[in-house]
């Protein structure tokens, strides 16, 4: 147990000093300034090439959504998050091996060519999403903290990142073990992760690309406006275009819906108007339903 609360305690400290490590020593491996980079690249090109006109560039909550960006990714990790996953990890890791398993790892690839196992972890882990997104909507206590996302009534970049932090527990817990059972490196992750965000990026911009015939395969900006629409189809009454990364699990699996594109399509949710507008309420909504 003491070894436990050693961790605990220890993982602030050891988050604290990488934090300031990333954001004081740039490198090409340093996740902090990749994010504020690729955020910058498509923020410039929402600016160049809107598919909004009339949107400003300094949307509705662009401020809300730009601190969602640091919160999710930064801020929820120092305030505790990543002792407590640190502790979950050591503590299942722990249990294995008390029943005489040292790891998960099923498959291994690494004796692969670098670029196969980069498309197969990124392939793999955006199948898993597509199906904890489906999740987030069809479990009405999931839905709770998903409608964070969908309280947007405007796209651009940063709105990738308005999320409840309960999504970011949903999601890494229901990824550990099959993403575990692959025997990847810590530097495949980092790529296939940094790929996702530009392409989630992208989606939510005010960009009119869809990518031509390669829609089929990934995911785009005239897509994904169709997953944030107000009206849903009768059909789908629980949401369509779930894709993050690849738009090619809506297809297969009958989910996909772009009937026609319409650049200022109405957003949200039903019952949206009574929805809190700012972090603080927003984060405390889903546990009060």
């Amino acid at each position: 147990m003491q070894d436990y609360i050693d961790l605990f305690i220890n993982s602030f400290s050891d988050y604290w000093n990488y934090l300031l490590k990333e954001i004081t020593t740039p490198s090409w491996t340093n996740y902090f300034y990749w994010l504020v980079g690729l955020s910058f690249l498509v923020f410039i090109l929402e600016i160049i090439l809107p598919w909004r006109k009339n949107q400003k560039v300094l949307r509705r909550d662009f401020w809300l959504d730009l601190f969602y960006l640091f919160f999710n990714f930064f801020l929820f990790s120092l305030v505790g998050y990543n002792s407590i996953s640190n502790v979950a990890v050591a503590a299942f890791n722990d249990g294995l091996n008390s029943i005489g398993i040292e790891n998960l790892v099923a498959i291994e690839l690494g004796s692969l060519p670098v670029w196969s196992q980069l498309l197969i972890m990124f392939i793999i882990a955006d199948f898993i999403q597509w199906n904890i997104h489906r999740l987030l909507h069809r479990v009405p206590w999931l839905w709770e903290f998903h409608k964070v996302h969908h309280s947007i009534k405007e796209m651009g970049f940063a709105a990738q990142f308005r999320f409840h932090f309960m999504e970011t527990i949903i999601y890494k817990s229901l990824q550990y073990i099959p993403l575990a059972m692959l025997g990847f490196g810590i530097e495949q992750f980092f790529i296939v992760h940094m790929l996702s965000v530009f392409i989630g990026h992208l989606n939510h911009a005010n960009l009119n690309w869809d990518y031509g015939p390669f829609k089929y395969i990934i995911n785009n900006p005239k897509m994904h406006l169709w997953h944030h629409a107000r009206d849903l189809p009768a059909d789908h009454q629980y949401g369509v275009n779930y894709g993050l990364s690849l738009s090619l699990w809506d297809y297969l699996f009958g989910t996909a819906h772009i009937p026609y594109h319409d650049a200022h399509l109405e957003l949200g949710f039903h019952g949206d108007e009574q929805y809190p507008d700012n972090f603080g309420k927003q984060l405390v909504e889903p546990f009060k339903k």
